[in-house]
């Protein structure tokens, strides 16, 4: 899983949804910790922004996590 940071808006919404609590808040935008993450999507699916995906998000330059 992606986060695109310019898109994050913070609202919360994946840190709660995550099962395995794999996402936190680094500098006001959502951090997915890779070693936890299960790639399971409920982040994605819940996302109001569409800020993180799967995949390569052509509108927004690759991040880190």
């Amino acid at each position: 899983m992606k986060v695109c940071k310019k898109k994050c808006i913070a609202c919360g919404s994946c840190v709660g949804a995550c099962p395995v609590e794999a996402i936190s808040f680094v500098d006001g935008v959502a951090y997915i910790d890779k070693e936890k993450c299960i790639e399971c999507g409920t982040c994605e699916a819940i996302c109001p922004v569409e800020a993180i995906t799967s995949k390569e998000n052509e509108n927004c330059q690759r991040e880190e996590n």
